[in-house]
């Protein structure tokens, strides 16, 4: 029984060894195509922390032209960084529409929150400060629509990231 255990742990090593490579050739694949579309962008994005190589290309590609967005409201609307509200005559009546944009940029920005976060002690006590007001998860979602936001302006002015400007004191 054993040797057929340790034959069939070989082969699913062997699969995982091969996908790990081929996904890394992909990658730079895809990389080397997205300095060649739009390398300016793309570097300016890896300038903020939390964003790498693969987030990089995903808010790259997701977006598209960052001049189709005439506000950084509709950015971030499209982004699902905000809620969506039905209201009439100043009633709501809850959240229709709430699966209205780019679930792909929703996610990406949450994943660069929640990295943006880590070692970095600023942003730690940003999020401290807005759960004083909010759950944890309410608040990780403002530092994602922040970010979202920040990348935005980036974008649309050729900027890098600035954290005074992002976490003023």
């Amino acid at each position: 029984n054993e040797p057929a255990v340790n034959r069939n742990l070989d082969i699913d090593l062997n699969v995982i060894a091969f996908y790990t490579k081929e996904l890394a050739s992909v990658e730079h694949f895809i990389e080397q195509h997205a300095k060649q579309h739009n390398p300016q962008d793309y570097q300016l994005l890896q300038t903020v922390p939390g964003i790498g190589r693969i987030l990089a290309l995903t808010i790259l590609y997701e977006i598209g032209s960052i001049q189709r967005f005439p506000s950084v409201q509709q950015f971030a609307s499209y982004s699902r960084l905000i809620k969506c509200k039905a209201e009439s005559a100043g009633k709501q009546y809850g959240t229709s529409g709430n699966k209205i944009g780019n679930a792909h940029l929703k996610w990406a920005f949450s994943e660069a929150a929640v990295l943006y976060l880590r070692g970095n002690e600023r942003a730690k006590k940003y999020l401290t400060r807005l759960q004083k007001r909010m759950s944890k998860a309410k608040a990780l979602s403002a530092l994602a629509h922040k970010l979202g936001r920040c990348v935005y302006f980036m974008l649309r002015n050729k900027t890098v990231f600035d954290e005074r400007r992002f976490l003023p004191e």
